[in-house]
């Protein structure tokens, strides 16, 4: 278990923030810690547990692939703000109950600007000026440190060993300092910025060191850290393609998996755990809350309580992604068929959201809108429900402004942004994003669908409590749109094919 530290005292109105000390930060995770709990230690003790280690190993740990891409990074940041510091925090951990926290994962524009991803580093801060790039983390300390011992929040005995500062500096690239030395450095530096969702503690001690609170200044880093990121690298696309396969692995799991989550009841949940261990073994995590939705859950968007069970008959919406160890996720989804075959009316629905797709895919193309996918797929929507009799208007009707009728049975949007977060730039303004072209390099989802909930009446009684997702991941290109998660099937008869062959 860790404990959330926390470095300046709180701020009360009227009263003036003060730093606090070494010794306060060193101890402020044990503070709210029942003294039941403790146990202390006998000299004899100390003396003992420093001796007999073999010494930390020479070879410096291997450099970050990312590491080649991150001083472009710095550089359009430097354009972007000339002259100006930029305070880019990883994060703390966050309580997930009590003294336990959640694992860490930290900040995305700071595994952006660095490189570190799975679980480093809670508390770090990377600070990119006009001249230089650093990195300031807590160092592991000597083991003749009672910190080795005794801290379960640095620890060595605690959280396993740390990077020195000549490790990190090697791992990441660039120039590393011990975090204690933060505060006096950042000391009468002018123009500073910070993100300021990331660390409260670090946001409070820079509107401390200037002298009032910028809040706008700072809102204009977070959102043009959004806008740098919206165009990926090449590095970038290499890991969403790493994040597609593992994803393919995670979807191929559970498609053999169908049978056991059907007998064991609960189905739901027992697919979720199937796919969350691949992507543990295969990456760092899921990417995001996997949603396991049999028959009509499957017409609630965000179904995430995966509480249900998986019936024979029913299909399944499996809308999932592994986050690798750099932490870009893939964002699929696939509706199958439990027992191996769609029946007349749930093949039906799947072709038209299939055609719908193919019809948004072929719109992920560089010059046009962002919003040219959806347009083209919606309308395809649009037609299906207009031949079914369920619009109360025409197809042009419903695609017009003050139309929208449709979305009664397609709700959400068709794309967004995919990288290191699912719903990746969300801080873009929207004339960069929204409203703007596609450029190669962006990747978005191309995930249309048709819910049909079991208690509309409005709908044709043979299609409902039918639900019906397909998405996947593209890439955008000087060229064709590039599909990174094509591997996985997507026609009717591809995905009944690939289920027999994952049942034999």
């Amino acid at each position: 278990m860790r404990f959330l530290p926390t470095f300046w005292n709180v701020n009360l109105p009227g009263i003036k923030l003060m730093p606090m000390s070494t010794e306060q930060v060193d101890s402020h995770e044990a503070k709210d810690r029942a003294d039941n709990r403790k146990s202390p230690y006998s000299e004899a003790f100390k003396k003992f547990i420093v001796s007999g280690w073999a010494p930390y190993s020479k070879v410096p740990p291997e450099r970050l692939a990312a590491a080649d891409w991150t001083p472009a990074r710095w550089a359009s940041l430097r354009e972007a703000f000339p002259g100006a510091t930029l305070v880019i925090p990883a994060g703390p951990y966050k309580v997930r109950s009590n003294d336990c926290d959640y694992r860490f994962r930290p900040h995305s524009t700071f595994a952006w600007v660095t490189g570190l991803g799975e679980d480093r580093e809670p508390d770090a801060v990377v600070v990119v000026s006009p001249t230089s790039v650093c990195l300031y983390f807590r160092p592991r300390c000597p083991r003749t440190d009672e910190e080795f011992y005794a801290s379960s929040r640095y620890g060595e005995m605690w959280v396993g060993q740390r990077d020195s500062l000549e490790e990190m500096t090697a791992r990441v690239g660039f120039p590393c300092r011990d975090l204690r030395q933060l505060r006096d450095e950042l000391s009468g530096v002018v123009s500073l910025r910070v993100v300021r969702e990331a660390d409260p503690d670090i946001t409070a001690m820079v509107d401390e060191l200037r002298g009032g609170q910028a809040q706008d200044a700072d809102a204009e880093l977070f959102r043009t850290l959004s806008e740098l990121r919206l165009v990926k690298d090449d590095f970038e696309v290499n890991e969403l393609r790493r994040a597609c396969e593992a994803t393919r692995v995670g979807f191929e799991a559970v498609a053999s998996e169908l049978p056991n989550a059907v007998a064991g009841g609960r189905g739901e949940r027992w697919v979720e755990g199937i796919f969350s261990l691949h992507a543990r073994h295969l990456g760092n995590n899921v990417g995001y809350d996997t949603i396991s939705a049999g028959g009509d859950n499957a017409n609630t968007l965000h179904w995430i309580r995966n509480d249900g069970d998986i019936l024979n008959g029913d299909l399944l919406l499996l809308d999932a992604g592994v986050e690798v160890n750099s932490l870009y996720t893939a964002d699929v989804t696939r509706t199958l068929p439990v027992n191996g075959h769609y029946t007349d009316a749930q093949r039906r629905v799947y072709e038209v959201v299939l055609a719908a797709q193919e019809a948004g895919i072929a719109a992920c193309r560089a010059g046009n809108g962002f919003l040219d996918p959806h347009r083209a797929a919606i309308r395809v929507i649009a037609e299906f429900l207009a031949e079914i009799g369920v619009l109360p208007c025409s197809v042009e009707e419903t695609l017009a402004d003050d139309g929208g009728y449709h979305r009664r049975w397609m709700v959400h949007g068709t794309s967004h942004h995919l990288g290191l977060d699912v719903h990746d730039c969300a801080a873009a303004r929207r004339e960069k994003y929204r409203d703007a072209k596609l450029l190669p390099g962006m990747v978005i989802t191309v995930e249309p669908g048709l819910y049909f909930k079991s208690t509309d009446l409005l709908v044709p009684e043979e299609y409902r409590g039918i639900g019906v997702r397909i998405e996947d991941d593209i890439l955008i290109t000087e060229g064709d749109p590039e599909n990174l998660s094509a591997s996985l099937p997507r026609t009717s008869k591809d995905v009944e094919a690939w289920l027999a062959r994952s049942k034999g």
